[in-house]
């Protein structure tokens, strides 16, 4: 959520921050929204003032035995207060048109994020490791997983398309991940496990800026909740309406949960495979933090998430989005995207995000900066450490063998029993 007092104070500012979003001029209609609400907002303590006088104004007459002149005032408080009312209808959807106005406004960008309308304006900032030389053509993990345990028809059977079965060994080096990326993220890096609700309310996908504008890439139960997209929204909702203490921050949370997206905004993606599915697991990062220390917590993030890719020996790049690219709340986005010699290029695998205040004042989540009386919004950041399936995808086809096996990555022996290799059935 945006400052109206900041866009008041700089509109042309504000209008560029959208302008690299791709987005035209807006300060004016939002000002004008504000002017309405402040004007009636005024006309009610007006209104409020003079019916105080004439209450006060009343018990003297009456005192006096001035009947008429009390007679007179008692009728216009009976007024005024009449006349509040409606302001206050007024004023409440004043309030509640600039709110909706504002709520589909992403965040503005920070002052070192690269121009760019899409994907194409990212910066590759690293690459880690070398893609290896295969002796023999490698397949793609959905032609590799079926032998392996994958069963992609099991999945369209019992639940339609974008679900997905995993068998026997298979399953297990996917909870493998899943628990290595906890372990890691938990026992290395000084996350606190977390375990989460998977369905939420409205409240908490409005404070994470999945409401308004993402209801339809998420899944809706018949009670009114919401199964999460991500365990971001759970998480980062944990501070929702708190006044945190200084000491408290930065508090680093992990979870790893179901995730559900309806996929509506990627139609015909990644439809054959196991990259882009309506069910999967993620180990999720978050991190409440001051204003000041948010961007080193967004390195030490990004480095948490490097480091499982690291330990697996999956070749990687780093990636800073642009403007154009970058997720709704972010004000400052790396994305890591692992090698997959299936496909022949790098898929995303993690998203790491700094959003500034932004959802600190949707949450209306806050901090009492030591010696100060007055709180200040904390700053939230979450990324992926790692998204699991896609994970697993990218060990499918980087471990891959010429019959068809795959050779279990060393740091995830011990999580499989001492299985070091995959062979089709």
């Amino acid at each position: 959520m945006h400052d109206i007092r900041a866009i008041r104070d700089d509109p042309a500012a504000f209008d560029h921050g959208l302008a690299r979003r791709g987005i035209g001029p807006t300060a004016a209609g939002l000002l004008l929204l504000d002017e309405r609400r402040r004007a009636l907002l005024t006309e009610v303590q007006t209104l409020q003032a003079r019916r105080n006088e004439a209450s006060k104004a009343i018990g003297q007459a009456k005192a006096q035995k001035d009947e008429a002149t009390a007679a007179a005032l008692m009728a216009e408080v009976a007024k005024i207060k009449d006349r509040t009312a409606a302001l206050d209808h007024e004023s409440g959807h004043a309030q509640a048109e600039l709110d909706a106005a504002l709520a589909v406004l992403p965040n503005l960008p920070a002052a070192d994020v690269p121009e760019g309308e899409d994907e194409h304006g990212n910066v590759e900032q690293k690459r880690w490791g070398t893609p290896r030389a295969f002796n023999f053509a490698a397949k793609d993990h959905a032609d590799l997983g079926p032998p392996l345990g994958v069963d992609f028809e099991a999945g369209a059977l019992i639940a339609g398309a974008r679900f997905t079965v995993l068998r026997g060994h298979m399953a297990r080096l996917h909870r493998a991940l899943g628990q290595f990326m906890l372990d890691t993220q938990t026992e290395r890096n000084g996350y606190s496990e977390t375990w989460p609700p998977l369905l939420v309310r409205d409240e908490a996908m409005y404070g994470t800026d999945k409401l308004p504008k993402f209801a339809e890439d998420s899944f809706r139960t018949s009670d009114g909740r919401w199964l999460i997209p991500t365990a971001e929204v759970s998480l980062t909702s944990l501070v929702r309406e708190q006044i945190l203490a200084a000491g408290a921050l930065p508090m680093r949370l992990t979870a790893l949960t179901a995730c559900f997206r309806s996929e509506a905004g990627s139609a015909g993606r990644d439809t054959r495979g196991f990259i882009r599915q309506h069910q999967f697991e993620k180990v999720e990062l978050v991190t409440i933090a001051r204003p000041d220390e948010s961007e080193t917590e967004h390195e030490r993030m990004t480095r948490a998430a490097e480091g499982i890719l690291e330990a697996l020996e999956l070749p990687y790049r780093r990636m800073l989005l642009c403007a154009g690219d970058m997720g709704f709340g972010a004000r400052k986005t790396y994305d890591l995207e692992v090698w997959l010699p299936g496909q022949q290029c790098y898929r995303e695998i993690s998203s790491c995000s700094n959003c500034g205040d932004f959802q600190g004042r949707r949450m209306d989540a806050r901090f009492r900066p030591e010696g100060e009386k007055n709180t200040a919004f904390v700053h939230t950041l979450n990324g992926s450490g790692l998204a699991v399936g896609r994970t697993l995808v990218a060990v499918l086809e980087n471990y891959q063998e010429a019959d068809g096996s795959v050779t279990v990555p060393a740091v995830l022996r011990p999580y499989m029993a001492g299985v070091e290799r995959l062979t089709p059935a």
